[in-house]
């Protein structure tokens, strides 16, 4: 099998990737928040997992490949004054819960994403199908 090499961004060097299991791949990619459209910055990391993803698949590894979907709300800076993105896209769209908002985005998304061509994930969990694993986690 051809080595891959990959900056590692913490010790600022290129690293031969060795993986746990020799042949089995499993890779994650944190996927969109989606209180709105994800835009051309947003995209740039998602077509960057993909080309990681078409990489190991093409060097012959079998890779299950998982995107998370955030469908719950969050802050993303100070400017946000405290409120989450969620909160702001149901009065900004006029919609009746954050799950009709997160299911209309996650429909752009998808439709986006196959637009430019992204290969799909295996898995897409919603964060909200997993909120007692991580408090789990944190504790």
């Amino acid at each position: 099998m051809t080595d891959l090499y990959l900056y590692n961004s913490l010790s600022r060097q290129k690293e031969k990737f060795e993986p746990i299991d020799p042949r089995n791949i499993t890779m994650y990619a944190c996927g969109p928040t989606v209180y709105g459209p994800a835009h051309v910055g947003n995209f740039r990391t998602f077509v960057l997992s993909d080309i990681v993803y078409r990489t190991l698949v093409f060097l012959g590894y079998e890779t299950e490949y998982v995107m998370n979907i955030t469908d719950v709300g969050h802050l993303v800076s100070d400017a946000d004054e405290g409120e989450d993105k969620m909160s702001k896209g149901v009065r900004r769209e006029g919609v009746s819960s954050a799950w009709e908002l997160a299911n209309k985005y996650i429909g752009v998304f998808l439709n986006d994403s196959q637009a430019l061509g992204l290969l799909p994930p295996h898995v897409m969990p919603r964060a909200t199908e997993h909120i007692e694993e991580q408090i789990d986690l944190i504790k």
